[in-house]
């Protein structure tokens, strides 16, 4: 975590939704390769499960964003 030396820079719980954050954004943008290397050998079902999967993700992280926001506005939700 990033700290000086009195105070913390962000809290933990600040760090975490971050950090999970980061780790949504890579998996969507991994699954567009996965959609697209599916779509080159013709496997529409596989594109889908990916798109499906993109998409929860998509989801996932505009609800972590939201916490991300409320949390580094008031420091809790």
């Amino acid at each position: 975590m990033a700290v000086n030396s009195n105070s913390q820079v962000i809290n933990n719980l600040e760090y975490d939704l971050l950090t999970v954050l980061q780790n949504k954004s890579e998996a969507i943008k991994a699954y567009e390769t996965y959609i697209k290397d599916a779509q080159e050998i013709g496997s529409e079902p596989c594109a889908e499960l990916f798109k499906k999967l993109m998409e929860l993700d998509m989801q996932q992280a505009q609800e972590i964003r939201h916490h991300l926001q409320e949390v580094m506005q008031k420091g809790k939700m």
